[in-house]
C-alpha cells in the first residue's frame, strides 16, 4: 500500500513521512523541488503540486491512500479540487486525510467529503511552530513583541498532527471523522515566553503591542485584509476549540500530545544567539 503525501517538505507532511517510512510503509512523497528535499532513505520523492494537475497523474498512480493539504503555491484554496479528487478515485485511492487550514470547509474538503472515498478531516489549531516567527527578536534582543497578551492558544506540536494523520491513512475506524487537533494545554503568549526562557536558560522579555502596531507589522509583512481579519478574529474571538485542550491526539495515537517545552527543547538552536 503505497501512500501519497503532498506537502511533503513543509511543516507537518515532513514529519509524516517519515513517521510512516520509519514504521515501514512505501511512502511517495510530492514536492516541487525534489532534488532539496532531504527526506529518509527509500521515499519515493516525486515532483509535482497540487495545482498542476499533470504531475497527480504520476503522483496518484498505485497510491492506495493519500495526505491531501488544501493550497497550493499561492496558498489560496485549490480551484480544482474536484479534478484532484477524481484523479485520485480514478488511480485508486481508497483513504484520504485531509489537513484542513481554515475554519470553514474549502472547495477540497467539500469535494473529498462528496467523492465516496474514505476520508478523515484534520483540523489543527495553532502549531507550535509559529513560535519559530519570534526566533530573530529573541537572537538578537532577547524580546518577543506580541499583542493580545491573555488570549490563550491550544497550539500542537506538528508531530502530533503528522501522528493522527499516520494512523488515519493506516488503520480502519476514522472515516467520515473532523478530528480536532490540541496539544495537552492552552498558553498565553506570556506563558510560552517563561517556558521558552526556562528552556534556553535566558530572560526573554515581553513587549506587549497595540492592536494598531500589530495590524501595522502585519501589513508590512504582506499580508492581506481578509488575513488580518482572520487573524484579529483568532485572537479576539476565537472560536472555542482554539484554547479548548482535546483528548483526541491520545485517543487516536495512543499516547499523550506534545508539550511546549518538548517543542522548545526540539528547536533551541533557532533561539540561540
Amino acid at each position: 500500500m503505497t501512500i501519497l503525501v503532498t506537502g511533503a517538505t513543509g511543516t507537518v507532511g515532513r514529519h509524516l513521512v517519515a513517521q510512516l517510512a520509519a514504521a515501514g510503509h512505501p511512502v511517495r512523497a510530492l514536492t516541487r523541488r525534489p532534488t532539496e528535499a532531504n527526506l529518509p532513505d527509500g521515499v519515493d520523492v516525486t515532483a509535482g503540486n497540487l495545482t498542476d494537475l499533470d504531475s497527480l497523474v504520476d503522483a496518484f498512480a498505485g497510491v492506495t491512500a493519500a495526505h491531501l493539504i488544501t493550497f497550493g503555491d499561492d496558498y489560496a484554496p485549490l480551484k480544482e479540487a474536484d479534478r484532484i479528487v477524481d484523479l485520485a478515485r480514478r488511480a485508486g485511492v481508497r483513504r484520504v486525510t485531509v489537513l484542513r487550514g481554515d475554519i470553514s470547509k474549502g472547495p477540497l474538503e467539500e469535494a473529498v467529503e462528496a467523492s465516496g472515498l474514505q476520508w478523515t478531516h484534520l483540523s489543527p489549531v495553532e502549531f507550535m511552530s509559529n513560535t519559530l516567527d519570534w526566533a530573530e527578536s529573541i537572537r538578537a534582543e532577547g524580546i518577543v513583541r506580541e499583542a493580545f497578551p491573555d488570549a490563550k492558544s491550544a497550539l500542537i506540536h506538528e508531530a502530533d498532527i503528522a501522528a493522527v494523520a499516520a494512523v488515519a491513512l493506516t488503520t480502519d475506524g476514522h472515516a467520515g471523522r473532523d478530528l480536532w487537533l490540541t496539544g495537552p494545554q492552552a498558553l498565553t503568549v506570556p506563558e510560552r515566553i517563561e517556558q521558552l526562557g526556562q528552556v534556553l536558560g535566558r530572560e526573554i522579555r515581553y513587549v506587549e503591542l497595540t492592536t494598531d502596531e500589530v495590524i501595522a507589522r502585519w501589513r508590512a509583512e504582506g499580508y492581506s485584509d481578509e488575513d488580518i481579519e482572520f487573524f484579529l478574529t483568532m485572537r479576539t474571538n476565537p472560536p472555542e476549540a482554539g484554547y479548548t485542550v482535546l483528548p483526541t491526539v491520545e485517543q487516536v495515537t495512543g499516547r499523550p500530545a506534545r508539550t511546549f517545552t518538548n517543542w522548545v527543547r526540539e528547536n533551541t538552536a533557532a533561539f540561540q544567539p
